[in-house]
């Protein structure tokens, strides 16, 4: 998403700062002269060069909630810059803020005005904040944080399943609420929605307005009852680490070091991974097969790495990164302290042959076809590491479903793992840790789609 500029006198100018890899979108709002920013990301680099690049100078920084699904910048980025931080009064944490609450308007500069909107319903504490054009004279957007997204709502079962059906029917008065203070053309910027799990469902769209929502949007099309029941009964699991995002926000996160680590000799790496910690290395998946450090995990960079790895990651368990180029282990440390996990031990640049001094582990790739030859030809277990509802809705028949997230605990039948997901992203993480393990493994690099016209038996229904 570009940035969005209103009113041909004077420009009002939104800029989106996306995260794609966690689903999520933060915003920079200014007049030309002064700016305010909602939902910042931890690495507020990013932020500073926007206002730097726009010639501006930030004067608030807005939360929407207390996020589940990464560490917020905000903070920090107060701190760095000046800006007043606002958040939720009723928000317990352990810094200085300034408290909003419901109905409460702010001026930002000379044009800006934001309109403090309690809308309950992903957190109870949550907020959303109306954009006033002061030369307009009008609402002309919304930042509805998890509340309003495009096609859907943000979900409320992450504060416990005793809550999720009372913050599911506040989330539904809190939509509504928007909908009827809003003109159809007011813009509607939400900060998940674009691949996080903070989403109840997922859509494509790029943009939406208020209008075009109250056409599309369940929550502003069903019922109270119908919505509730099909926003709770859609809902799937969502990654361990949520767990711990609450806490550090409440904390009040520092800026992260984001500092080159230390360089790890072959002794050393060998060392970490006999003491069972995590080394994980950041090639793709087809260099990684052909050749890898004995016991280290694939968590490509071509991938959704932050949220795979910060499922299966033992919290606090140190851990060195692998990867060809120093510009791959700097992008790793920045998707990672996003979700608070700071600082590897130590990381290794190059190959694997200078990573290793034993010899290299390998495993094989695969596709469809080549694994419905081998069906054929002798019997392997066919190992499905999707999540539950996207085994139910189509697998290749007589396959076990093991989600990757509960990979660690299962207990796996033996002989030969033939290894899928949807497109050899997950199954290659799967099949680094079995291989890890001592298992015989094969990783299928194919789209899922390609299963059945390659002779396998596709079929849908639960594991």
């Amino acid at each position: 998403m570009t940035a969005t500029d209103f009113s041909p006198q004077r420009t009002l100018t939104i800029v989106p700062i996306d995260t794609p890899s966690l689903g999520d979108r933060s915003y920079l709002v200014h007049d030309g002269s002064v700016a305010f920013v909602v939902d910042p990301q931890r690495d507020i680099d990013r932020v500073l060069e926007v206002l730097d690049r726009e010639g501006v100078s930030l004067t608030h920084v807005f939360e929407t909630h207390i996020h589940n699904d990464y560490v917020t910048g905000g903070l920090a980025l107060a701190k760095e810059t000046g800006a007043a931080y606002l958040l939720n009064g009723a928000d317990e944490v352990s810094f200085d803020r300034e408290p909003l609450h419901d109905g409460q308007t702010l001026g930002v500069g000379e044009r800006i005005q934001v309109e403090v909107v309690a809308t309950p319903g992903h957190t109870f504490t949550h907020l959303s904040y109306v954009l006033h054009d002061q030369d307009a004279g009008r609402r002309i957007a919304v930042f509805s944080g998890g509340s309003l997204l495009y096609g859907s709502t943000g979900r409320p079962d992450l504060l416990g399943e005793e809550h999720a059906e009372r913050l599911a029917r506040l989330q539904y008065g809190s939509a509504r609420r928007l909908g009827d203070l809003l003109p159809d053309d007011a813009r509607l910027f939400p900060t998940h929605g674009f691949g996080s799990f903070c989403s109840a469902t997922q859509s494509d769209a790029p943009e939406s307005t208020i209008g075009v929502e109250r056409s599309s949007n369940p929550v502003l099309l069903h019922d109270e009852d119908t919505y509730v029941r099909e926003l709770l009964a859609g809902l799937g699991d969502w990654p361990a680490y949520y767990v711990h995002m609450a806490a550090l926000n409440s904390a009040g996160p520092e800026r992260p070091d984001l500092s080159f680590p230390r360089e790890a000799t072959p002794e050393e790496i060998r060392r970490r991974i006999e003491a069972g910690e995590w080394v994980v290395d950041l090639r793709n998946r087809t260099a990684f097969a052909a050749g890898h450090v004995p016991g280290s995990f694939n968590f490509g960079l071509d991938g959704s790495f932050a949220t795979n790895l910060g499922w299966l990651f033992d919290w606090g368990t140190p851990f060195v990164l692998l990867g060809e180029r120093p510009e791959d282990v700097s992008l790793a440390q920045r998707e990672l302290v996003r979700i608070g996990i700071d600082r590897p031990v130590a990381a290794a640049t190059g190959g694997p042959e200078q990573w290793s001094d034993r010899e290299l582990g390998t495993f094989g790739q695969a596709d469809f076809p080549r694994l419905a030859e081998v069906l054929r030809e002798r019997q392997v277990v066919v190992l499905d590491v999707r999540r539950s509802d996207e085994f139910a809705a189509g697998h290749i028949e007589g396959a076990v479903n093991v989600p990757l997230h509960e990979l660690r605990t299962a207990q796996l039948p033996d002989g030969e793992l033939w290894i899928h997901c949807q497109s050899g992203y997950r199954a290659s993480i799967a099949a680094s840790m079995l291989a890890a393990a001592g298992r015989d493994v094969v990783a299928v690099d194919d789209h899922f789609g390609e299963a059945a016209g390659a002779g396998l038996t596709v079929t849908s229904g639960g594991a």
